[in-house]
């Protein structure tokens, strides 16, 4: 472990004697009696994506005709709302790193409200898409900072398990978010379904208001301007191992978004499933990555290495991955909805493996920039999986092939990344990224 290792969060393995600052070490210590409910407002906060997008995925179709527009454009929401998460995310990280965690919170977290708000009342399709992109730069604080705040309070295995707990419950919003959007559009329009978003953000603000502390003190803050947050940031990319799991976690979390893209008119239109039925299914998939996120939690981290776990989960996501394209390209004959939804939950499953460790691997090297390694992380993906969101509809809505395909090659990507840069048969200092001389 780097000198800096001991300072920047508490491990398993620290010893009393570790040269903390009195200050950090209370702050600390302050932050693990209420861990509880620091739990649950970091959860909030990193289910703060899959809220902003799964609740609005049962009201797609409904949008394409209330608006008069293609669903490629429409699709364009989902793709704007990435976007905006993903930039985001490249600015408030590094300024997380300067002025601390819960500044740049709060303020994200209010503009994610009125820009949100702002969203329901949109009149053409251009302007739903220019809102849902202010509403993802807005939203990228939750998410960012969320990860930084855990790298602040855990290392190691530690840390690992603590993304694993995170899933029950931002990985329960994949769950309760369709589900909840399909209730809306029995009693309100598509515009509802923003008005319920708008009431989530102002019980997450207030939450954080009251019940989330600064878990980064004024000593282990940066000083410099954006030249420095640059350098920091090219830095951690020079690192090969990390830039390995950053673009590995990134193209596996395209695999997920070209789903998350694209189900809805593949279950409703091409299967002919009810908005009601779709949530159902999307919430059955969810349940399955919570499940195994808790068994790579509570039995794998610790008594099997992370990059055995994570090898495993990137060949479920591959098989399956394959097996969706077969299907939909006809390879098997005329299959019906219920072997599309099986690989579907088999690979949303293996997610819960892939996701937490490829972020744990890539920030137990970075405690002396969480900020910026937190970015340049959901950055990755977002930006991955936006680029990924249009591709799934360049088709139209009347084939599954799009979809199939996007998720195989960004499955291919992710595992070549993983052995190509990760090097996992390697042994090596996980706990320090050469960027930390880049401060």
């Amino acid at each position: 472990m780097s000198e800096r290792g001991p300072a920047t969060a508490p491990s398993h393995d620290s010893s009393p004697e570790s040269p903390s600052a009195p200050s950090a070490t209370a702050s600390l210590t302050r932050a693990r009696r209420t861990s509880l409910l620091v739990t649950f407002i970091l959860g909030g906060l990193t289910a703060l994506p899959p809220l902003s997008m799964d609740m609005y995925l049962p009201a797609l179709p409904q949008v394409t005709d209330a608006l008069n527009s293609p669903a490629a454009t429409i699709q364009l929401t989902l793709t704007a709302c990435l976007a905006g998460m993903a930039l985001g995310q490249l600015v408030i990280g590094p300024m997380s790193d300067k002025w601390g965690r819960r500044r740049p919170l709060l303020v994200g977290m209010v503009v994610y409200v009125l820009a949100t708000a702002i969203c329901a009342l949109a009149p053409t399709a251009e302007l739903l898409i220019a809102f849902r992109l202010l509403q993802g730069l807005a939203g990228a604080a939750g998410v960012v900072i969320a990860r930084a705040v855990v790298r602040d309070l855990y290392d190691g295995d530690e840390m690992a398990r603590f993304f694993s707990t995170l899933m029950l419950i931002s990985g329960a919003a994949p769950i309760v978010a369709p589900l909840i959007g399909g209730q809306v559009l029995r009693f309100a329009d598509w515009r509802g379904v923003f008005v319920v978003l708008t009431g989530v953000g102002m019980l997450l603000t207030l939450m954080v208001w009251r019940g989330l502390g600064e878990t980064l003190p004024p000593e282990r803050r940066h000083t410099g301007g954006v030249g420095s947050a640059l350098r920091t940031m090219r830095g951690l990319l020079g690192d090969r191992v990390f830039t390995g799991y950053t673009l590995t976690g990134g193209f596996a979390f395209a695999v997920l978004f070209a789903y998350i893209s694209a189900s809805p008119f593949v279950v409703q239109e091409i299967y002919g499933a009810s908005p009601q039925t779709f949530s159902l299914l999307f919430g059955l998939n969810s349940v399955g990555l919570i499940l195994v996120g808790q068994v790579n939690g509570k039995l794998l981290v610790g008594r099997v290495r992370l990059d055995k776990v994570l090898a495993v989960g990137l060949a479920v996501v591959l098989a399956s991955a394959v097996s969706l394209l077969l299907m939909a390209t006809g390879a098997f004959g005329e299959v019906g909805l219920a072997p599309i939804a099986g690989a579907l939950f088999v690979l949303m499953s293996a997610m819960g493996i892939v996701l937490p460790n490829t972020n744990a691997q890539a920030l137990m090297r970075t405690p002396h920039a969480a900020g910026s390694a937190s970015a340049l992380l959901g950055t990755s993906s977002f930006l991955v999986g936006a680029i990924a969101s249009p591709l799934v509809g360049i088709a139209g809505e009347d084939t599954a092939v799009p979809m199939a395909l996007v998720q195989l090659v960004c499955a291919v990507l992710s595992v070549s990344c993983f052995l190509a840069l990760c090097r996992p048969w390697q042994k090596r200092d996980a706990q320090t990224a050469p960027a930390a001389a880049e401060d």
